[in-house]
């Protein structure tokens, strides 16, 4: 585990490609019960320890998530997340350029919990929700682009199966119609950064995440970073 942040209230990690932030049928240690025995030798803790989360990820997208540490922050974090006064930016490596390299896209959610998927469509229908998201062309190689999206909407996969809508799905997701999948099993999808106002110290507070340490990543770090220098 990558540990962000911490204070007595919250404690913010950058999530692995395949880590489970919460407890599943398949019974794979999750984030959330590695954090509380962490939590529990660290502060020398008897009994069980409180950890509330806060927000998920889907398990083969990377990235940041945040955890409370008492009840009174998770319920003041929830109130956040349903206000949407949650800042949250994401980057995703995807195969084919999106065109126009920026905009925003409004698409109708319908979800299929069988397959675990959720599809994208053109048309409002009564069983589906709106998502709002925008994205914007950060850098390219010869054979991916990168990607900057923020979300309007929380939906079920909604970053994946939008991409995928409009022809460009993420490196790696097999599910929306990428051809392969990565080496170590997850998708090319990183919760890159995410602000809010602390739930008790009330002040302004964001959290950026390192993505995996592959060399894809590394190239577009690397290019991002030298176009900065040229500004």
């Amino acid at each position: 585990m990558e540990i962000l942040y911490e204070d007595n209230h919250l404690v913010v990690v950058n999530k692995n490609n395949n880590d489970l932030v919460q407890g599943d049928r398949t019974g794979d240690q999750a984030l959330d019960s590695k954090l509380r025995q962490w939590l529990k030798e660290k502060y020398r803790k008897p009994g069980n320890v409180f950890l509330g989360v806060v927000h998920r990820l889907d398990r083969p997208v990377s990235g940041v998530v945040v955890f409370a540490k008492t009840s009174k922050a998770l319920a003041r974090m929830n109130q956040l997340f349903q206000k949407k006064a949650v800042d949250k930016t994401y980057w995703a490596i995807v195969k084919n350029k999106p065109n126009p390299p920026s905009g925003e896209l409004q698409h109708y959610m319908v979800r299929n919990p069988r397959k675990n998927k959720s599809f994208a469509l053109d048309q409002p229908r009564r069983d589906a929700r709106e998502a709002l998201m925008s994205y914007q062309l950060m850098a390219s190689s010869d054979r991916y682009h990168l990607l900057e999206i923020t979300i309007q909407t929380g939906r079920h996969h909604q970053i994946r199966s939008q991409l995928s809508k409009i022809g460009a799905p993420v490196k790696g997701d097999l599910k929306y119609g990428f051809p392969r999948s990565n080496k170590n099993g997850g998708i090319s999808l990183h919760a890159r950064q995410i602000g809010f106002v602390h739930p008790v110290r009330k002040k302004y507070i964001s959290f950026t995440a390192p993505p995996p340490p592959d060399n894809l990543w590394t190239f577009f770090l690397d290019r991002l970073s030298s176009s900065s220098s040229r500004e």
